[in-house]
């Protein structure tokens, strides 16, 4: 499920999830989604970030693509993956995607930029629950939920 399984674990409308920490990191430069070294990766852009909510935004190029000059579904979906994983982060543990819902609303071209917006929902023990969303030129492009389970930092192996 990537909805809090009872209401006592679902902030509700307007409530203070666990407070998000600075962004993460800048030390994965290889990594596909936020990598400012990943020659193909989609490099999110981290834009704004106010103790509830992650903005960043990344542009569809031509090596994103599914169907010819449409950003390919997979790309989108990595992409709300990052920006729910930054969220993830900012919460003070280690996460791993759990489960991944993707809802594609509208094509979206190669050239366009693509905003994202990503919180969590709950918490709930081990479980995260997150969801986002992607607009482009001011609209419902693509949108996302999530389970996110906490992980001890062995689980990421040597750096």
């Amino acid at each position: 499920m990537t909805t809090p399984a009872s209401a006592k674990t679902t902030p509700p409308p307007g409530a203070i999830v666990p407070a998000l920490k600075e962004h993460p990191p800048a030390e994965f430069a290889s990594c596909f989604g936020c990598g400012d070294q990943a020659s193909d990766g989609i490099r999110l852009k981290h834009t704004g970030l106010d103790g509830k909510v992650v903005e960043t935004e990344f542009t569809v190029v031509e090596a994103h693509q599914g169907a010819p000059g449409l950003a390919h579904g997979g790309i989108l979906a990595a992409a709300l993956d990052e920006a729910l994983g930054s969220v993830a982060w900012m919460l003070g543990e280690r996460y791993v995607t759990g489960r991944l819902e993707t809802d594609f609303l509208a094509p979206v071209p190669v050239g366009s930029t693509v905003h994202l917006r990503a919180w969590c929902t709950g918490v709930d023990g081990r479980k995260a629950y997150l969801e986002g969303e992607g607009h482009v030129d001011g609209k419902l492009a693509v949108r996302a939920a999530a389970l996110f389970i906490a992980v001890p930092e062995e689980h990421f192996g040597e750096r």
